[in-house]
């Protein structure tokens, strides 16, 4: 319904390349290099063609073809998923870590200059966009100071493997990724600070000091534990975010995962292509809630025994 398509899309491509160029290509051929790289073939009505795609993808797991390759979605899709989660999963980690030590250290040092201070850098880090953190470590770190690479998986030359020399060209090119993405992550440090600074009022924690236990123990058996509960749906969601959020990461930096496939997808309207990543990225999102409401039981035991334990 959207206006355009993939072949106005190629058509415009076309179009542009001959631009200033001698070699001019009348609208006969343009037309004949649409139908040749677009393999769009049904005239049939929006519905059934909507009847066949849904049919195809839930009954026969088939997620189509690439409008402009003889690729299967699905083999897109393996091929740059694993690069898309290597940067998720450690930017979540990282993020939700340093989050949570330091809402915990926040609450203890309540109302301190620590704790101002922290407040407000958080706040300015949890407003500041992450592809905006993402353009500022590439200026200071990869064209100030040459430390990290712009952009791509690994450096060029380099054996793919089981290696040293390739592990660390992986690690290289994902680290600029991972912080700018870790960003998303930081503003759990305030929820962190507000359970933690709720928990510190319960009668337990005086139980505790006056059974004098370590305030290590307090602070991680008593304290953390319980401040970070709250937190266990928010992260499961969070999965979903962050591998979202890649989109604009991976363009950035030039890091060809699912991200950067659709954010190509989108610039030449490769429509099976998009549907099979947001397919994918649904399925995520729908996978980490149902998992997060299945085992919070198992995480917070007061959840499943209900109001039969007082």
């Amino acid at each position: 319904m959207m206006p355009g398509g993939p072949e106005q899309a190629l058509r415009n491509q076309i179009l542009s390349q001959q631009m200033g160029s001698s070699n001019t290509i009348n609208p006969e051929q343009i037309e004949q290099l649409v139908e040749n790289y677009t393999n769009l073939e049904s005239d049939a009505p929006i519905y059934v063609q909507y009847y066949q795609y849904m049919s195809s993808v839930f009954l026969e797991f088939d997620l189509g073809e690439s409008l402009y390759s003889e690729d299967t979605v699905t083999s897109l899709l393996a091929e740059r998923l694993p690069w898309s989660m290597l940067i998720s999963v450690y930017a979540m980690v990282i993020g939700y870590s340093v989050s949570i030590v330091l809402g915990a250290v926040m609450a203890f040092k309540e109302k301190s200059r620590f704790d101002s201070v922290s407040s407000v850098v958080v706040i300015g880090l949890n407003s500041t966009p992450y592809y905006v953190a993402g353009i500022l470590f590439i200026f200071f770190f990869s064209i100030r100071n040459n430390v990290f690479p712009t952009g791509g998986r690994y450096g060029l030359g380099i054996e793919p493997g089981f290696n040293p020399a390739f592990m660390q060209s992986i690690a290289l090119h994902a680290a600029l990724p991972i912080l700018s993405m870790s960003v998303l992550g930081l503003g759990t440090a305030l929820t962190m600070r507000g359970n933690s600074v709720r928990v510190l009022g319960e009668d337990y924690l005086r139980v505790a000091e006056l059974r004098g236990l370590r305030n290590s123990r307090i602070a991680t058996q008593y304290v953390g534990r319980n401040a970070i509960l709250p937190m266990y749906t928010q992260f499961m969601i969070g999965i979903a975010g962050v591998l979202s959020s890649s989109v604009i990461v991976e363009e950035i930096f030039s890091y060809p995962g699912v991200g950067l496939l659709v954010y190509d997808a989108i610039q030449v309207r490769n429509y099976p292509v998009l549907m099979g990543s947001l397919i994918v990225f649904t399925l995520v999102t729908i996978v980490a809630i149902l998992i997060a409401d299945l085992t919070y039981g198992f995480i917070d035991p007061r959840i499943s025994s209900g109001g039969n334990n007082e």
